[in-house]
């Protein structure tokens, strides 16, 4: 008679388990609302914020720039785009003993925390970051009559 064992899972089937898990992220004390989705790969990311803009820091090496698309709608910031797999030639099977560095595609939402200058916002690429800076709208005083 044999016992049944569960199989073990290895990082990438893990990582995939949590991002199921927590689809989405919240961070209560900032309110910033990061979405996750499961299926594509997610860059590591940094979003951060000064008195007079919000950054976002996204590090994707090996991504063509006219792969990438930066979209911003209501308060939702949203970065789509695709890695390709550099070193597979058409049509060759691999099997993998060791894999770090994901291709496909990937896509990040962000939800941020107060309204932006959209006429000024302004996205970067070099050596493998993106860097997207959304300045703050300053509130207005209105005049009353």
């Amino acid at each position: 008679m044999s016992a049944h064992r569960p199989k073990k899972t290895g990082p990438l089937e893990e990582s995939a388990l949590i991002e199921v898990l927590f689809s989405r992220v919240l961070n209560p004390s900032s309110g910033w609302m990061v979405s996750r989705h499961a299926r594509l790969w997610r860059p590591p990311t940094d979003v951060y914020e000064t008195e007079d803009q919000i950054v976002l820091l996204m590090e994707i090496a090996g991504v063509r720039q006219d792969d990438i698309s930066v979209i911003l709608h209501d308060r939702r910031l949203t970065i789509v785009g695709v890695r390709s797999d550099a070193n597979a030639e058409p049509g060759e099977r691999r099997a993998y003993h060791q894999m770090e560095v994901p291709f496909g595609e990937f896509r990040c939402d962000v939800d941020l925390p107060g309204p932006v200058d959209e006429a000024n916002i302004s996205a970067e690429y070099s050596q493998g970051f993106l860097r997207v800076t959304l300045p703050k709208l300053k509130p207005q005083s209105i005049e009353i009559k």
